[in-house]
């Protein structure tokens, strides 16, 4: 991983345009070749970023400024993704081998959830199929991916306690899942066992549906027929 401190401005070019004025910001080259733009706040959201597969040059612009450009692999689905990033200092700029991660583990319930709802997707929408569990993306994996009844692509986030660094975790895979012409678009579940309430308000602001999951109905320990009350 090559992590540069810069003072930098950052312009995208695609199926939108964004810019990023001049400012100190960290860009981080990772070994699978994603690119992404940090500023000192803002939690763990990179500002803007190119996911894999894509390419990074490195010259000067007409006024002899430094002058990144990273290009996404050409498409027929549509104009290719380009980031700008016009260099004016340098901090620092550093490489780090970091080897093969081994993955996140989750905790028990968690990942039995996971793998309960995976065997039992319907229990989250009706006609919804798995695709994969785990699916890879540049900055994570996605718990489950699905398609709905309409061949839709739904993306799933999985916990215990549904919170709002649950509904911001989905929002991120979201933005970069529906930059890809092959899945977008994509909408999102967010599935716990409890959602809290200031989460599932900012889900609905952000179009994420809330599903609150029985672990023990899963499970097959509970039915629900069998109760008195």
């Amino acid at each position: 991983m090559r992590l540069v401190v810069a003072r930098c401005q950052v312009d995208y070019a695609g199926r939108l345009t964004a810019h990023l004025p001049m400012a100190t910001r960290v860009l981080m080259i990772k070994a699978d070749g994603s690119v992404l733009i940090h500023s000192d706040g803002g939690s763990y959201k990179p500002l803007n970023w190119m996911s894999p597969p894509c390419t990074l040059r490195e010259g000067t612009s007409d006024d002899g400024v430094t002058l990144w450009t990273v290009t996404s692999r050409p498409s027929s689905a549509g104009p290719d993704d380009t980031l700008r990033i016009l260099i004016e200092e340098v901090f620092s700029d550093t490489s780090h081998e970091l080897g093969v991660d081994p993955g996140l583990q989750k905790d028990g319930v968690e990942k039995h959830l996971q793998e309960l709802l995976a065997e039992h997707p319907r229990t989250l929408g009706h006609g919804l199929t798995l695709v994969r569990r785990e699916f890879p993306t540049a900055i994570g994996p996605v718990d489950l991916m699905c398609r709905d009844a309409a061949g839709a692509s739904v993306a799933v986030e999985i916990k215990r306690r549904g919170e709002i660094d649950g509904v911001e975790q989905l929002t991120r895979y979201l933005e970069l899942l529906n930059r890809d012409p092959l899945l977008s678009p994509v909408r999102g579940i967010l599935a716990a066992q409890e959602i809290r309430p200031q989460a599932r308000v900012l889900a609905t602001d952000r179009g994420i549906t809330c599903a609150v999951v029985d672990y023990d109905a899963l499970r097959g320990l509970d039915n629900a027929e069998d109760r008195l009350f």
